[in-house]
């Protein structure tokens, strides 16, 4: 064998990586990530997180603990200005302050973001406040939801939920239904927008759809969490 030689690109200090930890049952999230930054000039760097194949406060909370160990296994090249945690409902059930707590023992980020925090940050850019919730979820998991996002001063009076416990189910639900119920819950006149929870859930095709029938601004988790990462980066 001959050891050759070789030279090494310098890391351009400017530029920051984004990371993303993803949920072991989450089969959406990075397919539609893809999409979203397809012009991306950044880094993407994923970890995953276990995650319980039903979707139950209980399972949810224990991801807590497993917060720190998968942020532990993102690349340490540099810091990072922003990192992703890519569960809405945990993110509730957790809190959005706590989760960045434990992500940031041991990932050295600024900033920790989730769906819940950047639905928020998104509708307040939006100057919008009187949403429809769609999400896929059981009852226990809902109402921890629809308190989150009162605290953060969104009201949620109008919801429906598929009612789906089973995150292999969830995944599968076809575009048409969510289109169809988000159509269906958007159309109270009560309501100025639609938020479509869970990173599991496929709606990035159905939200060109859905804002076109609606008239209104349509929000998912994957759309808000990537549009909230990228303006923490660039800021």
């Amino acid at each position: 064998m001959s050891y050759l030689p070789y030279t090494l690109d310098a890391d351009d200090p400017s530029v920051s990586p984004l990371g993303l930890i993803v949920l072991q049952t989450d089969e959406t999230i990075e397919p539609e990530f893809s999409a979203y930054f397809a012009d991306r000039s950044v880094p993407l760097y994923v970890s995953r997180i276990p995650s319980g194949a039903e979707v139950t406060t209980d399972t949810l909370s224990e991801m807590e603990k497993s917060l720190p160990a998968a942020a532990d296994l993102l690349p340490k090249i540099r810091p990072y200005k922003v990192v992703g945690y890519g569960c809405t409902s945990a993110s509730s059930v957790i809190g959005s302050d706590q989760v960045e707590r434990m992500v940031q023992r041991t990932c050295d980020v600024a900033t920790v973001t989730n769906p819940l925090r950047a639905a928020s940050a998104c509708a307040a850019e939006l100057e919008v406040s009187k949403f429809a919730l769609l999400s896929p979820y059981i009852e226990e998991v809902n109402e921890p939801l629809r308190h989150a996002f009162s605290q953060n001063g969104i009201s949620m009076d109008v919801f429906g939920s598929f009612g789906e416990a089973e995150e292999s189910k969830v995944v599968r639900i076809s575009q048409r239904s969510v289109t169809d119920a988000a159509i269906r819950l958007g159309s109270d006149s009560a309501v100025e927008a639609v938020f479509i929870s869970c990173t599991n859930l496929r709606t990035f095709d159905a939200i060109p759809e859905i804002e076109k029938q609606l008239g209104k601004p349509v929000l998912s988790s994957n759309q808000s969490l990537a549009w909230h990462m990228r303006h923490l980066n660039s800021a």
